[in-house]
């Protein structure tokens, strides 16, 4: 009887870390060390096309039109929208 209990009380607490295993799966933990491989291994880094770097310096100014209006919240995202689309 006492040797049933120990099992039982060992699958109880072995059991979170196979639950804890199967969520790191799921999450798709495994696609950043490939990246991370892929940097240290010296892979030259993508330079961004024209396109985005119009994009980032668009969100730049417009980032710093809604710093300088001193918006907050939401009234922030509303500005960035439209800044963004216009």
């Amino acid at each position: 009887m006492k040797k049933l209990i120990a099992a039982l009380c060992f699958v109880f607490a072995v059991s979170p870390l196979a639950l804890a295993q199967d969520k790191a799966k799921d999450t798709g933990k495994k696609a950043a060390p490939a990246a991370e491989k892929a940097a240290k291994k010296g892979a030259p880094k993508k330079e961004p096309t024209e396109k985005q770097k119009a994009q980032q310096q668009k969100m730049k100014d417009c980032s710093k039109q809604a710093s300088e209006k001193k918006l907050k919240g939401d009234e922030r995202k509303k500005f960035m929208s439209t800044c963004m689309k216009g």
